[in-house]
């Protein structure tokens, strides 16, 4: 009997919610194709963070933490603990040097005993959220292994709020020391001259972090011969970019959202916000570190679009700077764009990925270029209706073309290149 008003107080509230959200509702860039499909995991990704907000506010625990846990089910293949899929593809987990990871192997094919590429990836999220385990994570992995004939080994790192920095990046450096070790590489079959590492946003920033450290440590016999960095998070001191300022309010990753992991991350107060918006910092850096993030030096004029930056010069500033109040934000195992140039000539051949409307754009488009002013040779892909997370949509119900079409570019580069 009560079924016609349960189903009109649903309409109702169904309607009061698109209502809502038209009402927020800001015009995407016409360059990006299949809008509905972005807005909705825009939303879907809104209601989860809010979900778990309203959860901490009950006392139930970190609100990111609850949204991570809740949003996992839907789209989350569960963690064999070994499996082979109807295509022949070995997935397993297990642990390199104490560090869950997931291993990809390729389907067997005649002629065995010739070695395997190698490739490690590290997935984003913020350094907060995701997991090897994910639907989007698991499918790339599985056709990287498939495509490339390559052992893919998928770290599962420890994250925010269980774990500030360098928690992420020293989980990272035990498994890639581990995978590059003889015995593991033997173990798997895989050519010591032929293994990379790869990763996304916050992936990336560890990706590119771990590709320094290897590159630079004389008691690694193994080092990777490739990094694929893609729409990597590289530098904390210039959050006024012409990227930055062009797509501060773009949906899945905002300006103000971006500050807050990275605040998280370092474990620094989320109230400094206003301050890293302000580019207060700029004022406490000598010339030669300005210069390692000086986007009107290091962008081709294309891409700084009439911005102009923002830098409080003045010094008459009495609370303490920010460099006192976070010395991490400069350590380049955080902001790898700061890495010296002799660190930078010894890292290997790199593969940039950047979108057009993104906010981390600029911080791929400068490391590119500093990377090839040290004299490596890279590799940039830049999508003009590109926007952060589109690499991770080349399957299942979000899949767009140019998620399929940037999954792709990089498959192929590595192809070519590993």
């Amino acid at each position: 009997m009560c079924l016609l008003p349960c189903l009109l107080s649903a309409a109702i509230a169904a309607g009061l919610a698109v209502a809502f959200r038209y009402s927020l509702y800001k015009p995407l860039p016409a360059a990006i194709r299949q809008q509905g499909k972005l807005l909705l995991l825009d939303d879907i990704l809104r209601f989860f963070k809010g979900l778990g907000l309203v959860f901490e506010w009950l006392g139930f625990g970190n609100h990111i933490k609850l949204a991570r846990d809740n949003s996992e089910t839907p789209g989350t293949i569960k963690k064999p603990k070994t499996e082979t899929d109807k295509d022949g593809c070995s997935v397993s987990d297990t642990a390199f040097d104490g560090v869950p990871v997931r291993v990809y192997q390729p389907p067997p094919e005649a002629g065995q005993g010739r070695l395997k590429r190698g490739l490690l990836y590290i997935h984003g999220g913020g350094w907060a959220y995701g997991s090897p385990a994910d639907e989007e994570y698991d499918y790339n992995s599985r056709q990287t292994s498939k495509e490339l004939r390559a052992v893919v080994v998928s770290v599962d790192y420890r994250m925010y709020p269980e774990t500030r920095f360098p928690t992420a990046y020293l989980d990272c450096l035990a498994a890639a020391r581990c995978f590059l070790s003889t015995e593991v590489l033997a173990q798997y079959g895989v050519d010591p001259l032929r293994v990379g590492v790869a990763g996304d946003s916050a992936g990336g920033n560890l990706s590119a972090a771990l590709a320094q450290t290897i590159a630079t440590d004389d008691s690694m016999h193994v080092k990777f011969s490739v990094q694929a960095l893609i729409y990597p998070v590289l530098q904390a001191l210039d959050f006024n970019t012409p990227s930055y300022q062009q797509n501060r309010d773009m949906v899945i990753l905002s300006r103000s959202f971006m500050i807050q992991l990275w605040l998280q991350y370092l474990d620094a107060d989320l109230s400094l916000e206003p301050r890293f918006l302000a580019n207060e910092i700029i004022a406490e850096l000598s010339p030669e570190l300005r210069a390692r993030v000086d986007w009107t030096v290091l962008l081709d004029p294309e891409y700084q679009k009439g911005f102009l930056p923002v830098r409080e010069e003045s010094m008459k500033i009495t609370r303490k700077g920010l460099l006192q109040v976070i010395p991490t934000l400069l350590d380049v195992r955080a902001s790898p764009l700061l890495a010296e140039a002799e660190v930078l000539a010894k890292c290997p051949k790199a593969y940039v990925m950047t979108c057009e409307y993104d906010v981390l754009r600029d911080d791929g488009l400068m490391y590119a270029r500093r990377l090839r002013g040290a004299g490596v040779a890279v590799t940039t892909e830049h999508h003009l209706d590109g926007f952060h997370v589109c690499f991770s949509l080349a399957t299942g119900f979000f899949r767009l073309d140019v998620g399929v079409r940037s999954f792709n570019s990089y498959l192929r580069w590595l192809g070519d290149n590993l």
